[in-house]
Formats: C-alpha cells, structure tokens, sequence
C-alpha cells in the first residue's frame, strides 16, 4: 500500500454528531460553532483574542491589512520574511503594497536573527516569522529583536497548532498570530483558519473586515430573542473571510485530540531520527531548539540528490514531499536572488518525509530503508 506523505485522521462519529446540530439548528454560516470554537481555542492557547476564518492565508493578508492601516504604514515600507515558505505567507505582504525583504535561515529552517539584523532599514515595520514544521527555532530572539527596533512581529503558525516551549503555546508577544486548520494541518478542517490579535480593537476591526466590513454579523442580529434585525453599517471595503459552522464543528473535535496527535507525530519523528543518527555527515536533520516541543506538522531532511531520491521513493510507493521552494525562485520575488544562501540550498535539498498518523513503526522502518538505500548507493 502506498505510503502518503499526508493523511488527516478525523474522529468521524464526533465530528458527525457536531455537524448534525448545525444541520439540525439549521445554522451552519458564521456564529453558533464558530463562537464555541473561538473560545475553546482561547481556552487551549491562552491567546486573549481569536476570530475564526476560512483560511489562515486570507488571515495573513488581515493581519497586514490592519497593521499597516492602524500604524499608517506606507506603500512599499518593508517586512522581514523569509524565502523558505507557502507562498501566502510572501503574497500577503505584496498584497498590500508592501515590500517583502528576504532573510536567510539556518538548521532549524527558521529566520535567523543575525540576518533579520542585517536587513533592518528605516523603512522596516515588521518580521514574518514562520514556525516552519512546527519549530520554534531562534523566535525569543527575533522578539527581542522585534522591541529592540520598535517592529511588530507577525507569527505566521500555519504549521504550529499545539507547539509549545517549555510548556507554554508561544505567540503572546507577537503582534498577531495566525494559524491554519487546512485539510492536512495537524488539526485538520477542510480549510479555515484562526486569527489572534494581542489588541482588542484590531480584533473588533478584523471581525467587521472579514465580513465585507459590515458591523454587526447575521448571527449577532438574531441574538435578540430570536428576532432578526436587519439594519447595519459598513464601515470598511472587506473581505468574505469568516469561516463556517460546519468547519468549527469539526475542529471543536479536532482541537480535543491536538495533543495526542501531535504526541505520535513526535513519536513518529523519534523513530525517524534514531535511525538515521549512523548517517548524520550524509543526512542533515532539521535542528529543534531546546525546550520546544514540536507539533512536527513536517519532518524534514537534508540530502545531496535530492530530487533522484524522491523518485527512487516514489518507485517504492512512499510519497514525500517539499516544502517549500524557495520563494525567491519566484518572479515576483526574483529582485532577492542570490541573497539568502542557505535558503537558496535548503530549496534544492530538502524533502519532507511522511508524517501522517497512520503510519505505524513498520512504515517508518520502510521509509528509512529506502532512504537509506539511496544514500549508500550515492
């Protein structure tokens, strides 16, 4: 049987039994589950503010949107990010009217501080750091950083649902944090997402944003004995970006087995890095930083050959994947090529191993076998 790279396991029973209130209360847009899962994942992150949206991609676009309008930012003012990322992380920044300034990451594929200082202008008003895998990597000191230089620090924790350090969800000294329940996140919907201000008014303003602007949503406008009032005001040029209670409802479920989850993908990444430990000077393993305790959304290795060996896989029926180019290969992007090395060879090496939960120990062996094999062989 083919070894996929992603597999989302849902809890089906619960999941449907949430579903059917929705169907059977005849509510299943926004409100109802999105209001119970929006303070159930306050509960989980200590976060003090989170809105439910249908994508954490249309999140990271709010987030610049609003900073950049509340801290009368400018046209072409700067954002420290890195190239190794999803592409909505970088296209946010653009999209509004933004530059993206690239720097470069290290062995914990995150955005190394001694780069991020190197890249600050007078023109720079915020960092995009992105958890990638799950990782913390050098993020205390990139907050640091961040007050230093009076920045505002964006957490892009699209891979980061149930990561802590030393015990505690990171992210409460981040400006905003967003993170995404996609379809193979670790704690999967068919797509939404979650936007977390520290500010109370940015998440009052991100509220009304992500339903074109207007101020007073259908599900508020019922909650008057059930009477529905129809007037409103629009107060912004919006978006439709609010997720649905159909997508709530299955992550209120989700949400109860995020930990177990996340404790065998970290089970499944222990087996993984115990077999290639005799192989570390050809097999360059992804570095996590003391005290954090990865949601190892991805399991990432470093090889020469890197695409022959994703083929030699793919004839075993095993299915890896990349994640991610590099940006900056991008034309879009292309004005930073040759600026960030180690991104530029993280791009041309890395291969993310499978790490869905249904794989058992035998798969895994399986899977470093074969990797194994190919190394030996090169």
């Amino acid at each position: 049987m083919a070894i996929q790279l992603f597999k989302a396991k849902y809890e089906v029973e619960e999941c449907l039994e949430q579903i059917k209130e929705c169907l059977e209360a005849g509510w299943t847009g926004l409100g109802f589950k999105t209001v119970e899962f929006e303070n159930a994942w306050k509960v989980y992150t200590g976060l003090p503010f989170s809105h439910y949206l249908n994508s954490s991609t249309i999140g990271l676009y709010m987030a610049i949107d609003i900073l950049k309008e509340q801290y009368n930012w400018a046209d072409e003012d700067e954002i420290i990010t890195t190239p190794i990322t999803f592409v909505s992380s970088n296209h946010a920044i653009l999209k509004s009217h933004m530059k993206a300034v690239f720097a470069d990451i290290d062995e914990t594929m995150c955005l190394t501080p001694e780069s991020v200082s190197a890249h600050i202008t007078d023109r720079t008003r915020a960092v995009m750091y992105v958890g990638l895998g799950g990782n913390m990597g050098h993020y205390h000191e990139i907050v640091n950083i961040c007050k230093e230089h009076n920045l505002k620090l964006i957490l892009d924790a699209a891979h980061m649902a149930g990561t802590r350090y030393k015990g505690e969800i990171p992210g409460g000294d981040a400006e905003v944090v967003v993170y995404s329940f996609q379809a193979v996140k670790n704690l999967p919907t068919a797509d939404s997402g979650m936007i977390c201000f520290k500010n109370g008014k940015f998440d009052e303003i991100v509220r009304k944003k992500a339903w074109l602007g207007i101020n007073k949503d259908t599900y508020a406008r019922t909650q008057n004995m059930g009477n529905y009032k129809w007037k409103y005001d629009v107060e912004y040029v919006g978006e439709k970006g609010h997720g649905n209670s159909i997508m709530a409802a299955i992550g209120l479920v989700q949400l109860k087995y995020l930990d177990r989850d996340n404790a065998y993908r970290r089970q499944l990444a222990h087996w993984y890095t115990d077999r290639f430990k005799k192989y570390e000077d050809k097999i360059k393993l992804v570095q996590i930083e003391s005290g954090c305790e990865s949601s190892y959304h991805l399991f990432q290795i470093c090889v020469e050959n890197r695409d022959e060996l994703m083929l030699a896989l793919n004839a075993a029926e095993i299915f890896p994947g990349v994640h991610y180019a590099s940006n900056i290969n991008y034309a879009m992007y292309s004005y930073a090529k040759g600026t960030c090395p180690f991104s530029d060879y993280v791009s041309e090496h890395t291969l993310s191993l499978p790490m869905n939960l249904y794989l058992t120990y035998e798969d895994v062996q399986k899977i470093c076998d074969e990797v194994i094999k190919f190394i030996e062989k090169n």
